[in-house]
């Protein structure tokens, strides 16, 4: 069960549903995660700064189970999340942090457990 927490200074107009669908779809298969398990949170029109500027900046945060606890998956995450972010959105590479946290199925509750339950 994957969460896709994006945050952004860029317009909620941005953010379609469309669009969540696509991102939701996107990081399940770059994830190897089930679509329907993916939970995505777009917070958009946020006063950022990045990098000494308040131009137009995404910060997406990929919290899973199994999936992103080494260096080397998540560089290809990355690398696999980056271009797709670019392409949808219109910034560029250096306008763009992708953060990744390793769950532990103990972490997550669901239906009145946790998923190491279930």
């Amino acid at each position: 069960m994957p969460f896709i927490d994006l945050e952004s200074n860029l317009p909620a107009s941005k953010f379609s549903e469309d669009f969540l669908k696509k991102l939701g779809s996107k990081t399940a298969a770059v994830l190897g995660k089930p679509e329907e398990r993916m939970i995505v949170v777009v917070k958009p029109g946020l006063p950022m700064l990045m990098c000494g500027t308040c131009a137009p900046c995404v910060i997406l945060s990929v919290s899973a189970i199994g999936v992103t606890d080494t260096a080397e998956k998540n560089e290809e995450h990355s690398a696999n999340i980056l271009p797709f972010l670019i392409g949808e959105l219109g910034l560029t590479e250096d306008r763009i942090v992708i953060r990744f946290y390793a769950l532990e199925p103990h972490q997550v509750g669901k239906k009145g457990t946790v998923m190491s339950y279930l």
